[in-house]
């Protein structure tokens, strides 16, 4: 179907693409309940793994508490086990040193073995049964002791209650110099039933953690010793911070009181665990935000779907009450879609038209080949923007005038999938058109009849001079004959004068008759500056009657105009008349109407400047108003005209103050361009 594509069209009919059906109503939106199914799902899978982690960690925690246990009961038999060769290596000591033969190479070289740093021991001193210290290694002092140990070295419970039980036995632990806590081990020495002494170990427990302690234990735990009051008399320790896994059992031997306090130190992080858990909570978290997203984009979704059914109908009531017909059609010029405006227009129902290629059954036959030409360069993108006017026909036969206007038909990606127009039946307007445009011209062949009745008088007294010079010549002439007076180079003047005088009337005649016919407008190309000639002409002998000097300055050099040169001789004659009707109270020396032509900015201008009193800003708002006038036996027309005239020819009538009192009027019309 052939149509136009103007400009600032395309948005209204990109939006108005009603070529698809209405979408589909969704189903009715799921229960709340639905919706909080996938958060308990998450809720719940997080939970789960929560508990999860939590047992691993627990049961992480369990093994390394068994993991202590095991390492505090391996340390404590390895204790024990070294305090056994201790005890084992004194006893073999204490013949040879409570003996009564000096010591030899052989005894020094087991005391330095027993006094070997990893022992733990840091002196042996050798008693008597009397309790007596016979001798020691290193030599023996008790300068060392410090508070309520002092003067009580070696300890004599100790002394009484291994002798009594006849094996070894440990002393309280006791302060000394240094910080450090000391205790001692009495091994009861007899032979043949008979009691030769007591050695004595003295034992640092400083030295025993420092090198009884492995390393890779020292590396795990904190060890510590702990007295019967539970202050801490000795410990091997890293600066670092601590867990709070703990163990603690008593030191035995050497006993009294005395616990093993081991503290576990804080573990290296366990990157899997926590990279495991922070995964964990990443995925969760993203779950519920992507189900938060979706809720969110299903609940716009709703919304939208719903905006576009309450849109859909909106704009299908609103196209459905135009009476401006809408189809559209694909790029091969298939109809698509028609509302019932331009079924109601053609005559045809929608499912007939839907469908159909061209030609369509709305193509008038005398338009055919037009038609089509219009139809091509439609498809081809070169319809003019205003539109094109087609003669079609409705299903009964009738023909009517539609005017048709094409846009591109875009679809939501940008793509051009079709054409959109609209179709309005213009033939009721242009039937009004050209009614209004008779009884335009009829009312201007009026305004001319109303001023050449306005000029009747003085036209006749124009017509009558010419007519009175012929009938005095005629009358000089026939004398002359009569008295045989005539000669023939006389008669050939006469006769001459008289033919300038006929010539003279029927010029006025012409010039009236011209004035006043009614014609057809009938734009051609014309003479700007002979059309004003001829009106001054027209208008000269009024002006004489009123005393009005007529000054003509016109440009030799215009180009010309397309326009009828009948109105613009009406506009011409319209304004001079203006302008000498406004000098009726002007004094009759300064009565001057001034015309002059020039060309500008591709316009030619006519101007009529008179020398009245101007126009007052009143009268200046509706000098142009149909039925307007400031004279007592106006018709109130003649501006309206003239500016009708200039509009039809694409110009314009404009007036502004003369400088020198009075008005100028300026009529221009386009240069015409062969």
């Amino acid at each position: 179907m052939p149509g136009a594509t103007p400009k600032g069209h395309n948005a209204a009919c990109a939006n108005t693409m009603i070529a698809n059906p209405l979408p589909t109503p969704p189903s009715a939106p799921p229960p709340r309940v639905y919706w909080s199914l996938p958060y308990a799902a998450v809720v719940l899978f997080i939970a789960t793994m929560a508990a999860l982690l939590w047992l691993t960690h627990r049961q992480d925690a369990e093994e390394q508490r068994a993991t202590l246990i095991n390492d505090v009961l391996w340390m404590e038999q390895n204790l024990s086990f070294q305090f056994e060769r201790n005890n084992a290596q004194l006893t073999q000591l204490g013949p040879e040193l409570l003996g009564a033969n000096s010591r030899g190479a052989a005894t020094e070289a087991r005391i330095k073995r027993a006094l070997d740093p990893e022992s733990g021991m840091i002196r042996i001193l050798w008693l008597g049964p009397d309790g007596k210290v016979k001798d020691a290694e290193p030599p023996y002092t008790d300068s060392h002791l410090v508070g309520e140990a002092a003067g009580s070295f070696p300890s004599d419970a100790a002394f009484r209650l291994s002798r009594s039980l006849g094996r070894p036995t440990y002393s309280d632990a006791y302060a000394v110099i240094g910080n450090q806590s000391h205790f001692e081990v009495h091994v009861p020495i007899f032979e043949g039933g008979h009691h030769l002494g007591t050695v004595v170990g003295v034992y640092s427990v400083n030295e025993i953690l420092a090198h009884q302690v492995p390393w890779w234990f020292s590396e795990r735990y904190r060890v510590a010793v702990v007295n019967n009051l539970g202050a801490e008399i000795a410990a091997k320790s890293k600066v670092s911070p601590l867990s709070g896994l703990a163990y603690e059992i008593p030191f035995e031997p050497p006993g009294h009181g005395l616990d093993l306090n081991i503290t576990a130190y804080k573990s290296e992080v366990r990157w899997i665990s926590l990279l495991l858990m922070g995964s964990l909570g990443v995925l969760a978290a993203a779950i519920v935000w992507s189900l938060w997203q979706l809720r969110r984009h299903m609940v716009r979704r709703q919304a939208a779907e719903q905006a576009l059914r309450s849109e859909h109908a909106f704009r299908k009531a609103m196209e459905d009450s135009l009476n401006t017909g809408m189809r559209a059609r694909d790029l091969q010029g298939r109809i698509t879609y028609v509302n019932p405006a331009f079924c109601r227009m053609v005559g045809w129902s929608a499912d007939e038209l839907v469908g159909l290629m061209p030609p369509m059954p709305y193509w008038a036959p005398e338009s055919l080949e037009r038609t089509y030409e219009v139809h091509q360069m439609i498809l081809g993108g070169n319809a003019p923007p205003q539109g094109v006017e087609i003669r079609l026909m409705r299903r009964s036969g009738e023909r009517f005038d539609a005017l048709l206007i094409e846009a591109p038909l875009i679809d939501a990606d940008g793509r051009q999938i079709g054409w959109m127009g609209s179709m309005v039946d213009v033939t009721e307007q242009k039937r009004t058109q050209e009614l209004a445009r008779q009884q335009q011209e009829r009312l201007q062949a009026t305004a001319r009849l109303v001023t050449m009745g306005e000029m009747a008088s003085t036209l006749a007294h124009e017509l009558n001079q010419p007519l009175a010079a012929i009938s005095s010549y005629n009358t000089g002439c026939l004398n002359m004959i009569e008295h045989g007076a005539l000669s023939d180079g006389e008669l050939t003047g006469i006769l001459q004068k008289i033919g300038k005088q006929a010539q003279r009337a029927g010029q006025i005649i012409r010039r009236v008759h011209a004035f006043v016919r009614r014609s057809e407008p009938k734009l051609e190309p014309a003479d700007l500056n002979a059309i004003i000639r001829e009106a001054v002409g027209l208008v000269e002998p009024d002006a004489i009657r009123r005393g009005v000097d007529i000054g003509v300055d016109l440009d030799e050099h215009l180009p010309g105009v397309l326009a009828d040169p009948v109105m613009i001789e009406q506009v011409a004659v319209n304004l001079i008349r203006n302008g000498m009707d406004a000098m009726t109270d002007t004094p009759r020396a300064a009565r001057r109407v001034q015309l002059t032509t020039r060309e500008a900015d591709g316009m030619l201008i006519f101007s009529v400047a008179d020398r009245g009193k101007g126009i007052p800003p009143d009268v200046a708002e509706k000098l142009f108003a149909p039925f307007f006038t400031t004279k007592e036996e106006g018709m109130g027309m003649g501006l309206n005209i003239c500016r009708s005239i200039a509009e039809l020819h694409r110009g314009r009538l404009t007036f502004e103050a003369h400088p020198g009192g009075g008005t100028i009027f300026n009529f221009s019309l386009p240069v015409h361009t062969p």
